[in-house]
């Protein structure tokens, strides 16, 4: 998995946008979105459907897709 290592705090938020390599070629985007803290922390794992052919291509989607969600809750 590759994790770009650029949280982005988004409000009470922490977003961050990974890409994934699929078994039979290409790249899956992910994006973790983080809230809370301790043992009141929430961690929401969103895998998306659209197909990439680079890992920089996964991230931007995962980036934009976490950074709308988190923008809108």
């Amino acid at each position: 998995m590759n994790n770009n290592k650029k949280n982005i705090e988004v409000g009470r938020f922490l977003v961050s946008p990974m890409s994934q390599a699929r078994l039979g070629g290409g790249f899956d985007a992910l994006v973790s979105i983080r809230s809370g803290r301790g043992m009141a922390s929430v961690d929401r794992v969103m895998r998306f459907t659209p197909q990439f052919s680079s890992p920089q291509a996964a991230l931007h989607y995962a980036r934009a897709e976490g950074l709308a969600w988190a923008s809108s809750h």
